[in-house]
């Protein structure tokens, strides 16, 4: 299945960051061009940058590279090295803690599916900072909590066979999330929006949830929700509309 595929995929990345050597280089190969309307990430510290380029496959899809520069463009660094167009087919979301020593990818997958990716910073490089993909961490977290009671995978078999999971990092990560009114130690903390819905299923009476909050320490790797979340998430579940008589 999809999600346990991306599992797959992501633990030989970690075997493979573990056993060789770093992926530094003089920047992208032959057939990767820079991705226009992409845009540039920037470190807080203003050391780094992220820049996309992409690759047109034989079968007309796309393949991504994210590269890290420092500010003279120079110390280049392939972030994901060794992914297929499984993992990397679309451009991607980042976002850099406060500190610039955290960066949060925000990976497309396919329509409506997206997953997170967790690194930490050494020097002008990163390695993931995770087992594997924060936004697996994410769902097995949610069905630990209260919010979950009626929900269901959709393959008992299979238990990360959600429809549409969506895991997104929630605005703010920049400012230590004062938007919401926190008052967070800085650098400490990002909070992961969680959606799914029941397309597709033939059974419509399990509810389903819409932009579910979630904190994850960066210091202990831990997840919470956190008491003033509450409201919010009470909110985030949905339920399936009563038949239309």
């Amino acid at each position: 299945m999809f999600e346990q595929r991306l599992r797959e995929i992501w633990i030989a990345v970690l075997l493979s960051l573990a056993t060789a050597a770093p992926a530094c280089a003089d920047g992208p190969r032959a057939g990767f061009k820079l991705v226009t309307d992409a845009p540039v990430f920037e470190s807080p510290d203003h050391k780094l940058r992220l820049e996309q380029y992409a690759k047109e496959q034989k079968d007309q899809g796309l393949l991504f590279q994210f590269w890290i520069f420092d500010a003279d463009h120079r110390h280049a660094f392939l972030l994901n090295r060794g992914e297929g167009e499984d993992m990397a087919g679309y451009q991607a979301g980042f976002r850099f803690s406060p500190d610039s020593q955290w960066l949060v990818r925000m990976q497309r997958m396919g329509a409506g599916y997206q997953s997170l990716f967790l690194y930490r910073r050494n020097g002008y490089q990163f390695s993931p900072a995770t087992r594997k993909p924060l936004s697996d961490m994410a769902w097995e977290y949610f069905f630990t909590t209260p919010n979950s009671k009626g929900m269901h995978w959709n393959d008992p078999k299979d238990p990360y066979s959600l429809d549409h999971a969506f895991a997104a990092l929630a605005k703010g990560m920049e400012e230590n999330y004062a938007w919401m009114g926190e008052h967070w130690p800085d650098s400490r903390y990002a909070v992961i929006s969680l959606s799914f819905d029941m397309q597709g299923e033939d059974d419509k009476t399990a509810p389903w949830i819409e932009d579910w909050h979630c904190v994850y320490d960066l210091k202990t790797g831990a997840f919470s929700v956190p008491p003033d979340f509450a409201k919010h998430n009470a909110r985030a579940i949905a339920y399936p509309q009563p038949p239309s008589k």
